[in-house]
């Protein structure tokens, strides 16, 4: 067995940024960019008005009430082509031009308009009231990192910065392949010894959530030439899934047809609970990894060995999802293996990060992972935790329902 860190290094090793492509603004939101991007107008492209009210000259309004010559409208939209003297004032809304001349605003609540003058009551000083060319954004400055996941506001500023079109990298395409005679898709006749198959349809929203194309091949029955079949329709994959067959049962030949078609073993088990018979090789050009048929485990993993791939194929750093939290309950000592405990995390009455193991840790038991907000590490050989004590976290990141 290989430590979990030295699994996610090889990991990772195999996989390089995937080429870009160019994406339509609307289509954009969840892609990563593969450049950095650069405002193509400055926000705001000139000076405008921040409230509803008067452009004036500061100087001409240093004493109030003072009565000014109103000589024109700068509406939203539009503007003065006149040149604000002394003794005047340009009736202006919020986002209309500054008119030149003018270095103020006066609200309009503090006006009172009589025909072509207005009476200000309040005095003025320079800039008030004007939001200056460029305060957002400027031309030419960047505005997002090359690796940037676009959000729904990232969408907005790119809108705004007038960046229409965006390089982005290509969707990993995941194969996912499911084994086991025992399987059936939800819905389907269960068998006398049956049980519904989770794992396919788990591990396409895990790929989907995290930004990658899911190319679900099924589930595969236990014979060597219906997986060698099957493996067949991972071609062209930047990733190839298994699901079940990575352990040490007579009826488990995932690894064993992999290899008969080329496959190259990097390693087989890991030192982890749950997810120990991972396998992970190369087939060609696509990598494999073999996760465990439960299905705790299998979301696991995926959460600590393909969220990381895809961050380098997305051409992002993995890592960083660790963090700390105090311990809820106590906890027995540990064995060889790193454990990865599903918990429920808090807060406590200071506002500090709490977490909660649950009681049962099977990792045929789904609902628990369900009902988790992150994951507490324990670490190989780890001694008994007291509750109080700071351990490290996974929170389970929002954007993947929960994983």
């Amino acid at each position: 067995m290989i430590p979990v860190e030295q699994a996610q290094k090889q990991i990772c090793a195999a996989f390089r940024p995937l080429p870009a492509e160019q994406v339509g603004l609307a289509e954009a939101l969840g892609r990563v960019l593969a450049e950095e991007v650069t405002a193509r107008v400055s926000h705001p492209p000139f000076a405008v008005s921040a409230m509803d009210g008067y452009a004036v000259r500061a100087a001409d309004v240093a004493t109030v009430p003072v009565r000014l010559k109103l000589v024109g409208t700068a509406p939203a939209g539009g503007h003065y082509e006149g040149r604000v003297g002394p003794g005047e004032a340009v009736r202006i809304l919020t986002g209309g031009p500054l008119p030149e001349g003018a270095d103020s605003i006066v609200i309009q609540e503090n006006a009172r308009r009589d025909g072509d003058s207005v009476e200000l009551t309040a005095a003025a000083e320079p800039g008030r009231h004007i939001r200056p060319q460029g305060q957002d954004f400027e031309a030419g400055k960047p505005i997002f990192r090359a690796g940037t996941r676009m959000t729904v506001r990232d969408i907005g500023l790119a809108a705004a910065a007038n960046r229409p079109w965006l390089k982005v990298r290509r969707r990993p395409r995941v194969a996912i392949l499911s084994t086991g005679d025992e399987l059936s898709m939800p819905g389907e006749p269960l068998g006398p010894a049956g049980i519904v198959g989770s794992n396919g349809l788990a591990l396409s929203a895990f790929v989907r959530a995290c930004g990658g194309e899911p190319v679900d091949l099924g589930i595969a029955r236990d014979d060597s030439g219906v997986l060698a079949e099957m493996l067949a329709g991972a071609a062209g994959a930047d990733l190839l899934l298994t699901t079940g067959g990575a352990s040490v049962g007579d009826h488990d030949l995932v690894q064993e047809a992999l290899q008969a078609q080329g496959m190259k073993l990097a390693f087989w088990k890991i030192a982890m609970r749950p997810g120990k018979p991972v396998m992970f090789g190369q087939l060609g050009s696509t990598p494999v990894l073999g996760l465990p048929g439960n299905p705790v485990s299998a979301l696991v993993c995926s959460l600590l060995f393909v969220k990381p791939a895809f961050a380098v194929m997305e051409g992002r750093a993995p890592g960083g999802e660790t963090e700390t939290a105090i311990l809820g309950s106590d906890l027995k000592a540990n064995d060889q293996r790193q454990d990865y405990l599903r918990a429920r995390l808090g807060r406590d009455a200071e506002g500090k990060l709490v977490a909660h193991p649950m009681a049962r840790q099977d990792s045929a038991m789904m609902a628990f992972l369900a009902q988790a907000d992150g994951l507490v590490i324990r670490p190989p050989h780890a001694p008994a935790a007291e509750a109080g004590e700071i351990v490290p976290v996974i929170r389970f990141p929002s954007d993947l329902l929960g994983i």
